[in-house]
């Protein structure tokens, strides 16, 4: 089949082939009403596709973003991806999302792929392991927003939670609830990940102000498939956690389903809050009550600011951590 050329398209709708390129990068400034009406309907009857790779060749730019999540199981990541889609479709830009599964080599050869398919800009929710990656592609100010996590000794603006205070919302609850055994289980700390290592040290620090004690038995990080075993060990104790403070949505996960296995009710026999708003929250038996993370407003924030690094490569003044806060939506399970 035939392909339609943008002078087919000129000769149909009665213009010239410029009109037409402007039309289709959106400069409508001196076009008429009725001219766009002959353009789009010319493109219609004809059918025609624009050549994107022509246009980005001709332009510099693909209008595509990178987006590499590190674990896509998470809610908060995908959530996150909505809300720079969202942002994306109103700018024009195409978004290829790759699932790094927290692996740095994944991560590696994702950000090789897309660099080399020449996207405009990444927004990288990072593993830590490509420290020397990320630095030639800071050196080089290819447009890079980091989010969720914190990579030390990088100038990369960072879109994160207080995680600290999250944690701190959620031991409040407890505390003016009447706990006093609170404990907190999350997924794994060997990679020392910003927000499980801050929510944990934020839990501390609530549990010190109120003067309570921490004990270290109470304090789990583990692999998602070990997380039973170390509730059981928990629970082997003379004197088990009242209230437990999950520090993700696969933490969490874990958790009721460990509680639905052996029988212990939620809040009779366990007080549970977990940090991130999961979908089914509201209609658990009972409701979970949760800490939420803005995410629209980060997603939204992450995608803004890439956008100004791929219009503006070379910006004067240094990077930063964009602090948001959390919010303790109340409901039955604590």
């Amino acid at each position: 089949m035939k392909k339609v050329t943008m002078a087919e398209v000129a000769k149909h709708a009665n213009v010239s082939k410029s009109t037409v390129s402007q039309y289709l990068n959106k400069r409508y400034d001196y076009m008429s009403k009725k001219t766009k009406q002959r353009i789009e309907q010319a493109i219609r009857e004809l059918g025609y596709q624009p050549n994107f790779v022509a246009r980005s060749l001709k332009q510099k730019k693909t209008s595509t973003i990178g987006v590499i999540v590190a674990n896509i199981l998470h809610t908060f990541s995908t959530q996150i991806i909505r809300a720079i889609e969202d942002v994306c479709h109103e700018s024009d830009y195409h978004v290829i999302v790759c699932n790094a599964d927290d692996d740095p080599d994944k991560e590696k050869k994702y950000i090789q792929m897309l660099m080399a398919k020449q996207v405009d800009g990444l927004i990288v929710f990072p593993t830590g392991g490509n420290i020397n990656l990320y630095q030639s592609m800071v050196k080089e100010k290819f447009p890079l927003v980091f989010v969720d996590r914190i990579v030390s000794g990088l100038s990369v603006d960072t879109v994160i939670l207080d995680n600290e205070a999250a944690a701190k919302l959620a031991v409040n609850h407890f505390i003016e609830k009447g706990y006093e055994r609170i404990g907190i289980v999350t997924t794994s700390l060997i990679h020392n990940l910003t927000p499980r290592v801050e929510r944990i040290t934020g839990f501390i620090k609530a549990m010190e102000e109120h003067q309570m004690p921490i004990r270290d038995d109470y304090v789990r990080g583990m692999e998602v498939h070990l997380i039973k075993e170390g509730l059981r060990e928990m629970y082997a104790l003379d004197q088990p956690p009242q209230a437990i403070l999950a520090g993700n949505d696969l933490a969490l996960m874990e958790i009721l389903t460990y509680a639905k296995e052996n029988k212990i009710t939620i809040p009779g026999q366990l007080a549970l809050i977990g940090i991130d708003e999961v979908s089914f929250a509201n209609i658990y038996n009972p409701p979970l009550t949760t800490v939420k993370q803005p995410v629209f407003q980060m997603g939204k924030k992450a995608a803004e600011l890439l956008f100004r690094k791929i219009e503006n490569p070379d910006p004067s003044g240094e990077s930063r951590v964009h602090r948001f806060e959390p919010e303790l939506i109340e409901r039955e399970s604590c």
